[in-house]
């Protein structure tokens, strides 16, 4: 089998574990069960939690198997760590939907074969729903002292600060069941998680020591940051990169991996792909022969968005970023994927009739500061309608411009692309 623990260290993906001596011996002796888990408190995973999917994936196809651990019960409460206040609940009808979402995103990324390798997907709802109160305090609940539970990091910063309810409090006994319940069921032996999780991994590990008498570990992941400082999977305004392709386009979700910073490519090669280091160290060093060519982006790209989105909808997305830069035929992409593409660059909105005049229309989308400049643009070849030069300053696109009845490509030079639709009726 591939030594696992190897391939993770190389790819700096082991932020915290318990003795790797013990794990490494543990993994080398035959298939090793270990989960995950994801609390349903979105309706969609976001690339932080492709981390710790992959994780699972890599697990499996080092000859291990994955348990998938969808939390219909702690979702139901939301985990504190790495929180400055409180979470507002959700109902529970909302969060036993966003349950059967998550489950689904898990699944795509692993297989369920019925060998010893096989993934299995659970739910800690299953076994945390029909215990009574009575019962956690009882049987869970006394393994947990309070002066090491206000020790808590997480704990601590939330006391000196906003406060904390007993139900986030709680939170560490509930996950910690979890781990219990799935060593007793399945003979899970590790867990693994971002390392804002070690406290809680750990106190499983501790509760399986304490009830059972058996050995189990732990092991995260560091918590990924950009060069520029920003948060890891989020947009410049904040918002998040989610798996769901209704949140975030494929197309979207292609440029984040294109547009990567040049400093933080190779880390991302080694956090999410699953090429091998030769092949990885050689994508690396053509980028920095070549940093215009972007190669190790549209690589990355291209795995990511299709593991992620599928063969067809990476072919299409490919397909719209070469031809909103003149590389391709505008008039072959499909309207679902054009629209995603104008959402990603400068635009406006205008409404039916009469088509304004290229000058209005850079002005209003922003890729000309004012009509004058875009006037001086078109009189120096720099403006393209479609792909197709723009000839006059005076030019204006007719009805019959319209790509699928409503939108129009600008374009200023080789790399300022930005659109037109015509919205209402």
């Amino acid at each position: 089998m591939t030594d696992i623990l190897d391939d993770l260290a190389w790819r700096d993906l082991i932020a915290q574990s318990t003795d790797l001596d013990e794990m490494r011996a543990l993994l080398a002796a035959g298939p090793v069960t270990l989960y995950c888990g994801f609390d349903p408190t979105a309706p969609s995973l976001h690339l932080g939690n492709l981390i710790q999917i992959l994780i699972l994936r890599r697990f499996q196809k080092a000859g291990h198997r994955p348990l998938g651990l969808v939390g219909g019960a702690t979702g139901l409460i939301g985990d504190p760590s790495g929180k400055s206040a409180e979470r507002v609940l959700n109902s529970e009808e909302t969060v036993a939907g966003w349950v059967e979402r998550i489950r689904g995103q898990v699944s795509r990324f692993l297989d369920f074969d019925e060998g010893p390798t096989g993934a299995t997907m659970v739910s800690n709802l299953d076994w945390t729903g029909p215990m009574s109160a009575i019962e956690f305090l009882r049987d869970i609940g006394k393994h947990f002292p309070v002066n090491r539970m206000l020790a808590r990091e997480t704990v601590k910063a939330r006391l000196d600060t906003t406060g904390m309810s007993y139900t986030e409090f709680s939170y560490v006994l509930l996950q910690s069941m979890d781990f219990l319940e799935l060593y007793r069921r399945y003979g899970c032996v590790l867990q693994t998680g971002g390392s804002d999780q070690w406290g809680n991994l750990t106190a499983g590990v501790d509760l399986i020591r304490r009830v059972e008498g058996g050995s189990a570990h732990a092991l995260t992941t560091p918590l990924l940051t950009k060069a520029d400082g920003a948060k890891f999977g989020k947009t410049a305004g904040g918002e998040t990169y989610w798996l769901d392709p209704e949140l975030t386009s494929p197309y979207a979700f292609y440029q984040f991996w294109i547009n990567a910073d040049d400093r933080d490519v190779e880390k991302f090669l080694k956090v999410f792909s699953f090429r091998s280091r030769e092949e990885i160290e050689d994508l690396v060093k053509q980028g920095a022969e070549r940093p215009a060519a972007r190669l190790p982006q549209r690589a990355l790209a291209e795995e990511m968005t299709t593991l992620v989105h599928g063969v067809d909808e990476t072919a299409a997305v490919i397909a719209a970023s070469k031809a909103l830069f003149g590389q391709g035929a505008l008039e072959e992409l499909d309207e679902r994927t054009l629209r995603s593409a104008l959402a990603e660059v400068p635009r406006t909105e205008i409404p039916p009739g009469e088509l304004p005049p290229v000058v209005d229309l850079l002005a209003a989308s922003g890729l000309c500061k004012s009509k004058s400049e875009a006037r001086r643009t078109i009189i120096q070849g720099g403006v393209y309608l479609n792909n197709a030069k723009v000839e006059s300053e005076d030019a204006a696109p007719a009805s019959g411009d319209l790509l699928h009845g409503r939108f129009l490509v600008l374009r200023r030079g080789k790399r300022n692309v930005g659109g037109v639709e015509v919205t209402g009726s």
